[in-house]
């Protein structure tokens, strides 16, 4: 079974940072994709950053490119999103999803995932 297990968010300024972690358990596909998505109040799950762990490609929205980073730990079986510069935009529930497309052109999108966390929340005040 499958567990996927977000850690490290809360609330933090304009500005600073943060850093998320997702733990995985029962996950033997560790060459596939894995990636962040986050849903604010109102908005569509918005696909943040994405990681190939074959070539160790990594893709990220226009919105948080250059500020978020994504990076995957084999050792810990982990992976991370350090958040730096937040803005108030950056709120949301933030999500790890695994087991994600071959096909790096659709590997933000949330329907190519088949495994999910619960959801930690990160809250950016101004």
């Amino acid at each position: 079974q499958v567990q996927l297990v977000e850690s490290g968010g809360g609330s933090v300024q304009a500005g600073g940072s943060l850093k998320l972690s997702c733990t995985a358990s029962g996950y033997t596909n560790s060459s596939s994709p894995m990636a962040w998505f986050r849903q604010a109040p109102g908005k569509e799950r918005e696909g943040v950053a994405s990681f190939y762990t074959i070539s160790g490609a990594t893709y990220y929205a226009v919105s948080v490119k250059g500020r978020f980073t994504i990076s995957h730990d084999n050792a810990k079986n982990t992976v991370s999103l350090q958040m730096n510069s937040l803005n108030t935009g950056d709120t949301a529930m933030y999500y790890c999803a695994a087991a994600g497309p071959w096909d790096s052109r659709y590997s933000l999108r949330s329907d190519r995932y088949n495994y999910w966390g619960q959801g930690i929340l990160v809250t950016v005040t101004s």
